[in-house]
């Protein structure tokens, strides 16, 4: 295995490229603050995504899936880089959700976040799925792992508050809202543990009737809401922040309003290395090479 590592400007991002003979994934470390505060990785699954969403420049080049100790590598390999013991991180976060989809790769998923769980006894481990049909063949077995492990955390990218909307962005066969809402809802009957919706806020989809029918969708008493900053594929993180501020704070208000539970995902810093979620212009370059 090869790999790159592309550090922001700010030192806040960095992205791990790792090469194999057949494949390429993608990592991204964040650090809020310092590694000891806030440590966030976000690690790929599958090399390339068969989903499609429009706004990632993974697109629906698929190559493979990874094996369990590939994703374990991932995360083992970008630790190496941090300048503290892992175990003196106090808010520490390995997600799922870089490159690929889990449920689409589920066995070797679920392998890795026993070893991950294992290795960094002080990890939170979360999954973060487009819901792709199909879902409810593994959630069963995702709901004996999560009571497995107590540290494994679930969600769901949703993005729009209209399956016709959320169409548009995601083109492939998916998982209705309200049928999002009932497996997050089985999944925290049986975990005792909130499941997340992310959405990524932007004009058309701001208005407080978008709001509300989250709200009627996404129980508070049952589900955490995360908005998210989320480029376009052309976009660096630094435009899409300073873009989506104002939106996502105002948007936040109808939703607390509406008694909903939120966090904001922004991003530690300056962005110009590609490291944001559908900016992943290195697997580009490489399958561009490879035809």
């Amino acid at each position: 295995m090869k790999t790159k590592i592309f550090e922001s400007t700010d030192t806040n991002v960095k992205k791990f490229v790792f090469e194999w003979d057949d494949k390429i994934a993608e990592a991204v470390l964040y650090r809020y603050g310092s590694y000891a505060t806030r440590t966030v990785i976000c690690c790929s699954v599958e090399s390339g995504c068969p989903v499609g969403c429009s706004f990632c420049g993974t697109g629906k080049f698929f190559i493979k899936d990874l094996t369990a100790l590939e994703i374990v590598e991932q995360v083992d390999e970008v630790l190496e880089t941090i300048d503290c013991k892992t175990e003196d991180i106090k808010k520490f976060q390995i997600m799922f959700m870089s490159m690929g989809e889990p449920f689409f790769n589920y066995d070797n998923v679920a392998h890795a976040i026993r070893i991950l769980a294992d290795q960094y006894k002080n990890a939170q481990l979360l999954v973060s799925t487009s819901a792709p049909h199909g879902i409810l063949n593994n959630i069963a077995r995702f709901i004996d792992l999560s009571n497995e492990i107590p540290r494994v955390g679930l969600q769901f990218s949703v993005h729009e508050s209209l399956d016709s909307e959320r169409k548009k962005l995601i083109p492939t066969k998916t998982s209705t809202l309200r049928q999002i809402s009932l497996i997050g809802g089985l999944w925290a009957s049986y975990v005792g543990r909130k499941p997340f919706y992310n959405y990524c806020v932007h004009p058309g989809n701001d208005s407080i009737e978008d709001a509300k029918r989250l709200v009627d969708l996404f129980d508070p008493s049952v589900w955490e809401t995360t908005l998210s900053v989320i480029c376009e594929k052309d976009e660096s993180v630094k435009s899409s922040i300073d873009r989506q501020l104002e939106l996502i704070n105002r948007f936040k208000k109808y939703l607390v309003k509406f008694g909903a539970s939120i966090r904001v995902f922004n991003p530690a810093g300056q962005d110009d290395i590609g490291g944001g979620c559908g900016q992943l212009w290195y697997f580009q370059k490489w399958l561009s090479e490879r035809k």
